[in-house]
């Protein structure tokens, strides 16, 4: 049986350990707030990006655009893919960058000659440990994503793209969906398909003497390379989000379990002082009456 003092120091160390998790926890429930707040202030410009690439389909549906896959479905570019993985740069967060990783190495098994860009430490341990190309790993932080970065993302990808070097640009990331639930999914970022900027419920809206300088071509050129800085940096934004939640969880467990290994060994600790002090009173009662009966034997004699 474990002796009080191990006990004591069974506990001091739970109790560091509680410490460490909880202040982990609210570190993250902060990080995330802030995140959110961020991301819920850009999203109204870049809806409005979608909203113009709507009214352009609209008054031209049959335009050509190098963004989206070409009106007679024929499709001729490179059949390598560009693939964006967005991890974390630490663990401590649940199954959030494993379940990145599958996803990954799903489109690796399809697809071998895919070229991996990695944001996060945790996605650049993993591919360089299994011995899988990176093309390029960006080195900042993926706990402080910005729009600045994620412009220099969409320029390296795009240059590729545009020189055929690949076919499609990939990204994969962890979804912020409603009820702070984070799901993994990889997304084909261009080319896109024109359905998705069609909204059949807007054909009255159709302005047809509206006017494009210094051409319908050139504009929406210039508002898709906005509009994909815009998609890369909401996929960096909701996976910052997802980490700090799937973080909350993992760290508020790790309390849970904490508090109940706490209790638990108090009441070990409890039941063996318990147990001591009995043994002490034992002994102690069972000296008094030895020495009883001595005195009481010495009585004898002397009589």
């Amino acid at each position: 049986m474990a002796s009080t003092k191990y006990i004591k120091k069974h506990i001091k160390s739970v109790k560091d350990t509680h410490k460490i998790t909880n202040a982990m926890y609210l570190i993250a429930s902060t990080k995330l707030k802030k995140a959110k707040s961020d991301l819920d202030h850009t999203r109204p410009y870049f809806n409005a990006l979608q909203a113009q690439i709507k009214r352009i389909f609209r008054i031209d549906n049959d335009l050509d655009n190098k963004y989206f896959y070409p009106v007679d479905n024929t499709w001729t570019r490179s059949k390598t893919y560009a693939c964006l993985v967005i991890t974390a740069d630490k663990g401590l967060a649940g199954a959030y960058n494993q379940n990145v990783i599958k996803e990954a190495m799903r489109l690796y098994n399809d697809h071998p000659n895919t070229k991996f860009f990695v944001v996060g430490e945790y996605g650049r341990h993993y591919f360089e440990e299994h011995n899988i190309k990176i093309e390029q790993s960006f080195l900042y932080t993926a706990q402080n994503p910005t729009m600045h970065r994620a412009r220099e993302i969409c320029s390296i990808l795009l240059d590729l793209y545009e020189k055929d070097i690949v076919g499609k640009i990939f990204v994969i990331y962890t979804d912020l969906k409603s009820g702070l639930v984070g799901e993994a999914k990889s997304t084909r970022l261009i080319p896109f398909h024109r359905a998705q900027f069609k909204d059949v419920n807007d054909e009255s809206k159709v302005v047809h003497n509206m006017q494009f300088y210094p051409s319908l071509t050139e504009v929406l050129d210039n508002i898709m390379q906005s509009y994909i800085s815009g998609y890369i940096y909401s996929a960096l934004i909701d996976s910052f989000c997802c980490e700090q939640e799937a973080r909350m969880q993992a760290m508020n467990s790790a309390n849970q379990n904490a508090e109940k290994i706490l209790q638990e060994l108090s009441i070990q600790y409890n039941r063996i002082r318990q147990a001591g002090i009995t043994q002490e009173i034992t002994e102690i009662s069972a000296g008094a009456k030895a020495r009883q009966r001595k005195d009481e034997e010495l009585w004898k004699v002397e009589e």
